[in-house]
């Protein structure tokens, strides 16, 4: 048996687990099947962030596992870490990990982005990404508890505190990708600025054509110069169907029987 087997065999599902296919290709992860479930929204910001060859990748908040997983076959960097506080999440990352045998590439670290500094070194990344919680903590009834909650409601750490760990992490000309929701636009690009990050490359998720935009993809650089490019917009849906741009996400050809999950 190769070794990969090997480690597949070793990374039995657990009660209330499911293996989900990611694309069309042979990536799987593991989930809680009434956990925290990645969306689309980590898909788009994979799709976003422009990675180069030997890059280290920094992932804050990292959840399940899909962006490290995404990079690893959809992009050259050489080394992604995820960063995921809740102990759940990141033994099932490990064991999403272990199962794609990408560990050469992959370290998940259970650890608290707030205190970045005591995991890994200043500049230590050429590229930060996130998909951090989007609402805070007094939006809404939630249970702190749970995996949902804490994936998106400012449970552990606000916008400024995975702001501040991206700016300790990258050197000058380093670049931060995140996911936000567009209403709180005006406040991620203030705080991105106030911490060294300037930005320099949007582009607007909408639903469909006619609806207003509810994401906004950003990328910024550590030290930049003023001057921001505004990407065309992203349409999730068009006439109805999953748009071509989006499927080809997913490695689905147009028409593709493929259903990415919801946004947001």
């Amino acid at each position: 048996m190769t070794e990969t087997g090997l480690a597949r065999e070793e990374q039995q599902l657990r009660p209330g687990e499911t293996l989900d296919e990611l694309g069309s290709g042979d990536l799987k992860i593991i989930q809680q099947r009434d956990g925290y479930r990645f969306s689309l929204d980590p898909v788009l910001l994979c799709a976003f962030a422009r990675i180069a060859c030997g890059d280290t990748v920094v992932d804050l908040g990292s959840g399940s596992g899909i962006i490290p997983l995404l990079l690893a076959r959809r992009s050259p960097a050489s080394r992604i870490i995820g960063i995921e506080r809740q102990p759940e999440l990141a033994e099932r990352s490990r064991r999403s990990v272990a199962w794609n045998d990408l560990a050469a590439r992959i370290d998940i670290h259970r650890a608290d982005l707030r205190e970045i500094r005591r995991l890994l070194g200043a500049e230590s990344a050429q590229v930060v990404v996130s998909n951090p919680p989007y609402r805070p903590m007094d939006s809404g009834r939630i249970s702190p508890a749970s995996e949902r909650a804490q994936a998106r409601h400012e449970v552990a750490g606000d916008l400024r505190d995975f702001i501040a760990a991206a700016a300790y992490l990258l050197g000058t000309g380093g670049r931060f990708y995140l996911v936000y929701l567009a209403e709180r636009l005006a406040e991620l690009l203030s705080c991105l600025r106030q911490a060294g990050l300037e930005p320099k490359r949007l582009r607007c998720v909408h639903s469909r054509p006619e609806a207003e935009a509810r994401l906004v993809l950003v990328e910024s650089r550590r030290g930049g110069q003023c001057g921001m490019a505004l990407d065309p917009p992203l349409y999730i849906r068009q006439g109805g169907e999953y748009s071509a741009e989006v499927l080809g996400f997913y490695g689905e050809p147009p028409g593709g029987g493929h259903k990415p999950g919801p946004a947001g």
